[in-house]
Order: C-alpha cells, then sequence, then structure tokens
C-alpha cells in the first residue's frame, strides 16, 4: 500500500457551542492539516497522485476558512467547528473535488489532533 500525504494551515477563531470550559469562549488556532491518499496502485508515472496536484485542492478549501470565525462559515452554522468536524469537513470537500483521501488530521496544537478515517 502506498501513502502520500500533504501538509498546508490556515488560522481562524472558533468557539464550542453548549461546552463547558474556556474553549466556550471565542478563541482562535493556527490549524496545521495534513491530507493522506492511499492506494495498493500507482498511475503509470510512478505516482499515486501528484503532490501538488493534492496541494493545490487541500489549499483552495483552507482558503475559505482562513481568518474566519469558525462559527459564522455555513458548515458549521448549526454544528461544533471542533477538529474531528473540520477534518470531516475537509475529507468531504476534498472528495467532492474528485480526491478520495484515507484520512485528513487537524492539528490545533502541538499535542492536539483529530483524525478523520474513510472507509
Amino acid at each position: 500500500m502506498y501513502e502520500i500525504m500533504v501538509k498546508s494551515d490556515f488560522s481562524s477563531a472558533h468557539k464550542l457551542r453548549n461546552y463547558h470550559g474556556k474553549c466556550e469562549r471565542l478563541h482562535g488556532h493556527n490549524w496545521i492539516i495534513e491530507a493522506a491518499v492511499s492506494s495498493k496502485t500507482l498511475n503509470r508515472d510512478g505516482l499515486l497522485i501528484d503532490f501538488k496536484i493534492l496541494k493545490s485542492r487541500l489549499n483552495k478549501i483552507l482558503e475559505g476558512l482562513d481568518h474566519t470565525n469558525l462559527n459564522d462559515e455555513p458548515p458549521f452554522k448549526t454544528k461544533n467547528p471542533t477538529s474531528e468536524n473540520i477534518a470531516k469537513f475537509i475529507f468531504d470537500m476534498l472528495k467532492k473535488d474528485g480526491i478520495t483521501p484515507q484520512r485528513v488530521s487537524v492539528w490545533e496544537s502541538d499535542s492536539s489532533c483529530a483524525t478523520y478515517f474513510g472507509r
């Protein structure tokens, strides 16, 4: 099995609704996103997918989230913008854009990460 992964980042604010703790207040993160694609086979050029294509598609999604309050963005108006929900949103958007990810990981700090895996 082959896997390639790209990393990118964006900055935004959010707060968690119905959460009791400091994360219920508006705060920000410099999010690090990892998107991985896997396959048992490679294309005729010996690539799973060109890194440039995967990174470009990921960055297109992240541009819409960068320097926003995630709670005001359509996918998170009714759903908490948790790391888990952000990972699933990015996964689904990549899939909609023709990429089938194996996993998307969202790092909200150096030591805290959530990952959504495809099935």
